[in-house]
């Protein structure tokens, strides 16, 4: 039986914290890497304007453009971490544009320079599904190969065709799974990003995202809401009047019922998004991040909602107050 205290910690969704501590034993963090890479809607290839939501930055640090070189990068966000959580392991997140765009040979020179010592468990490569081939996935999983954990992290949005045209991603949902079952085939794990609030959307299409993302073999999930940042295509509609973000309550409740619609294994690498505050417009809850995440947690309970509960999973507060 479970003391009170220690039921009050129990996360009613499958964290990354918890599935990294039973792979590694230990915590790890995520060091995220700014490799200078572009994306194929901003060098002329797909569009100049990038997508609807994004400004030059591409959710970047900026730091390739300060100068600061891989391996600077993961040591300094190294020894960050380590200060912070005590940690000893980590994972290389290469988050800024679209990290599998780049000859080959450019791909494995920069991965390989975040991999400076032991202490490196992992690659996490975020990028499109318009991104992903044959070569690129087989790079990857050469390094799965040598031991290390890999995340191939795509960034979907949205399964709806329309909905992809509208924000300017410059990809189906064709695309998405393409990628997906070639990742799948090597091996790779699989993490897809989702965003609540894109325009033209209501909660039936957003569910609706999320429903068929269930029945797909992904290994995480990132949920972001829309939010409105500076020089984005997004800041124009909203200073028109023609967008309107989403309220943090209805985004809790939005991601709660995503939560009880998903598989227990498919691991919840974000609950929310986390804009640079000097360049957030729009919601200014946003910058909430951590009253966010207090709300979904507190509104699972209230409502008695846990991850996998619509596919008759059973209540993880359940797992641990009834003994094996």
């Amino acid at each position: 039986m479970c003391s009170v205290d220690k039921l009050t910690q129990i996360k009613r969704y499958h964290t990354l914290n918890h599935f990294l501590r039973v792979h590694f034993g230990q915590r790890v963090q995520k060091v995220t890497i700014d490799a200078g890479f572009t994306c194929p809607v901003r060098d002329g290839t797909k569009g100049h304007k990038g997508c609807l939501y994004c400004n030059a930055y591409g959710s970047g640090s900026g730091a390739a453009q300060l100068g600061l070189d891989i391996r600077t990068q993961m040591s300094q966000g190294m020894e960050r971490l380590a200060r912070r959580y005590k940690a000893k392991k980590f994972l290389a997140y290469f988050q800024a544009y679209s990290n599998t765009y780049a000859p080959l040979e450019v791909l494995k020179k920069r991965y390989d320079q975040a991999l400076i010592d032991e202490r490196v468990v992992g690659l996490c490569i975020g990028t499109r599904p318009d991104c992903v081939d044959e070569k690129v996935v087989d790079l990857l999983a050469s390094y799965s190969q040598k031991g290390l954990m890999v995340w191939l992290e795509l960034g979907l949005q949205s399964i709806h065709d329309k909905t992809l045209r509208a924000i300017n991603r410059g990809h189906t949902y064709a695309d998405f799974e393409r990628a997906l079952f070639k990742a799948k085939e090597k091996g790779l794990l699989v993490c897809v990003h989702i965003i609540f609030g894109l325009p033209g959307e209501g909660p039936e299409e957003m569910l609706a995202t999320v429903e068929r993302l269930a029945e797909l073999p992904i290994d995480g999930l990132k949920f972001h809401e829309l939010y409105v940042v500076q020089g984005s295509g997004m800041e124009n509609l909203y200073r028109q009047g023609l967008y309107t973000p989403l309220k943090q309550d209805e985004y809790v409740d939005l991601v709660c019922e995503a939560l009880a619609l998903l598989p227990w294994r498919v691991v919840i690498q974000r609950l929310t998004g986390d804009p640079r505050p000097y360049e957030l417009i729009a919601p200014q809850w946003a910058r909430e991040k951590r009253q966010t995440i207090e709300k979904i947690e507190a509104t699972l309970l209230a409502r008695d909602l846990w991850q996998g509960k619509c596919r008759g999973e059973p209540d993880p507060l359940m797992r641990e107050v009834t003994p094996p």
